[in-house]
């Protein structure tokens, strides 16, 4: 069969009110991009947040530019005028959202750790969740993170494009590349539902033990208002954590062939653009002490 060689892809993205949805991810963009870099900037100025669960937020926050970083300024520019990219740039966009997402779903692991700790062995929360401790924990985040991008990278990278460059989504994600293949994709398949395993199923498995075990332990707390601070500090991280790992679980579970272009494009907003939007808000109107730091900044602005 011959082969054309791909030198850009196509993307088809969103067809029908192409105003509005530009108008609703430019503002999502902007909730998201300030959002975060408000936490970072809100935890970095003030010494009553530098504890390992606002480090930890902080690597959430970063995590989260890099995503919406990575989509939706291109996704902006599909719905205006141009909609192709660039097979160089597609690459880019899979390595750099894979990574953004490996990323999140471990995180939420380091930090249901982080909960698990404070509120079940409090006495012992300064040597288990020590500087050192959490910054091993956030080396490994982004270590394997970036060692599972590269792995989908790579096997990305050996597969031929010859029967369409159109990409039946708004952005380079591995289900519908895998869908343009003129090769077998078994391997890459194959990858994408261990990592998925791994990442997604293994991660979530781990979040919900931890907080088993925390939620036994609130219940032993004998006064109203522990048992409600324990519950406001971790209620917020189950919210966004059942959000994030539905979506995740039900794109990258499937085989490609599986794939539903109207269908998937939704569940991919909530944890492209929606998740990232709305972590920042989700961890803070409900914390007083990132209120009052970011009151401080503004102060001090």
């Amino acid at each position: 069969m011959n082969q054309t060689l791909v030198t850009e892809f196509f993307i088809q993205g969103f067809s029908e009110m192409p105003q509005l949805l530009f108008t609703i991810f430019l503002l999502l963009y902007v909730v998201a991009l300030s959002g975060n870099l408000l936490i970072v900037a809100a935890a970095s100025s003030s010494p009553t947040l530098h504890t390992p669960m606002y480090f930890f937020l902080v690597n959430l926050a970063m995590v989260d530019i890099l995503c919406t970083s990575t989509i939706l300024p291109k996704l902006l520019g599909t719905l205006t005028a141009r909609k192709f990219i660039s097979y160089g740039g597609c690459m880019a966009q899979l390595f750099f959202f894979t990574w953004s997402m490996g990323a999140e779903l471990l995180l939420f692991s380091a930090m249901a750790y982080d909960r698990y700790v404070a509120i079940c062995w409090p006495l012992h929360y300064g040597v288990l969740m020590g500087p050192r401790v959490c910054a091993l924990l956030a080396i490994v985040v982004w270590a394997a993170s970036l060692v599972n991008t590269c792995v989908h990278t790579g096997l990305m990278l050996r597969l031929p494009f010859c029967h369409s460059n159109r990409i039946d989504h708004f952005f380079c994600e591995i289900p519908p590349l895998l869908k343009l293949s003129c090769a077998p994709t078994h391997l890459n398949e194959a990858m994408a539902f261990t990592a998925d395993v791994f990442l997604a199923v293994g991660n979530f498995s781990v979040t919900m033990t931890s907080y088993s075990c925390i939620i036994i332990s609130i219940l032993r707390i004998r006064s109203a208002a522990g048992k409600r601070r324990a519950f406001s500090t971790c209620s917020s991280h189950l919210l966004v954590v059942s959000m994030y790992y539905s979506t995740i679980i039900y794109t990258y579970i499937r085989p490609a062939s599986s794939y539903s272009l109207d269908k998937d494009k939704v569940v991919s907003i909530i944890y492209t653009s929606l998740a990232p939007a709305l972590n920042p808000l989700i961890y803070t109107l409900r914390n007083t002490e990132v209120k009052v730091a970011l009151q401080r900044l503004f102060s001090c602005g």
